[in-house]
């Protein structure tokens, strides 16, 4: 299916998400939107199936929880299933709905599913980009701020000497989790764009150092 053919069904996923709510302004339709565009442009370059990686990059937080929910883990699953209902009800081609729901469930950082197919890969991928550079910065911060975290630890800012705790730190989590992501980027593609975000994450440290 071309991106022409899915423009129908572009729109009814837009409506059915900004209907929905959101666990946090991290995840909002802003984030969804990043994540599709990014997904179309890595979809392109790998020769990936666009019927799968654009209702799964669409749809991939349409059941999203809150960092420190219990059921964290399996919000990625829940998601799946709720997006395989919503295809259902619009008439979307049957055949694509597996592979669609593979690509939801395996994105999540905390599900810890490895990505099985290329397109379940792409959209991995173009939602852990989004959790670098300048948006990820600021998601970052968004996140942190609505748990209460504080910015950094007044005795050691930068992790060098303590154990890190982003429960407690926003600045703690770049080293956590968010420099960590780089590496586990599948795509030739995502690993240079998601090197040159990290650049401007430890740039940003850098200042920040500086300032405090």
């Amino acid at each position: 299916m071309s991106l022409d053919g899915l423009t129908k069904y572009e729109g009814k996923f837009l409506s059915f998400l900004e209907a929905s709510e959101q666990a946090d302004t991290a995840h909002d339709i802003s984030h969804i939107m990043r994540v599709v565009k990014v997904a179309k442009q890595l979809a392109f370059e790998e020769q990936a199936d666009f019927a799968v990686v654009v209702p799964a990059a669409w749809l991939h937080d349409c059941v999203s929880l809150p960092k420190n929910h219990a059921d964290r883990v399996k919000a990625s699953t829940l998601a799946g299933d709720k997006a395989v209902e919503l295809l259902a009800s619009i008439g979307y081609p049957t055949e694509f709905f597996n592979a669609i729901h593979h690509a939801i469930t395996a994105h999540s950082y905390s599900a810890n599913i490895t990505p099985e197919t290329l397109e379940a890969k792409i959209v991995q991928d173009a939602d852990r980009l989004d959790a670098l550079g300048a948006i990820g910065i600021a998601r970052c911060m968004q996140v942190s701020g609505a748990l209460n975290r504080t910015l950094y630890s007044l005795e050691d800012p930068f992790c060098e000497y303590r154990a890190l705790d982003d429960s407690q730190f926003a600045i703690d989590h770049f080293y956590n989790k968010l420099f960590n992501l780089t590496n586990k980027l599948n795509t030739d593609a995502a690993q240079a764009e998601g090197r040159k975000r990290e650049r401007f994450m430890r740039e940003f440290l850098s200042q920040l150092a500086h300032e405090v």
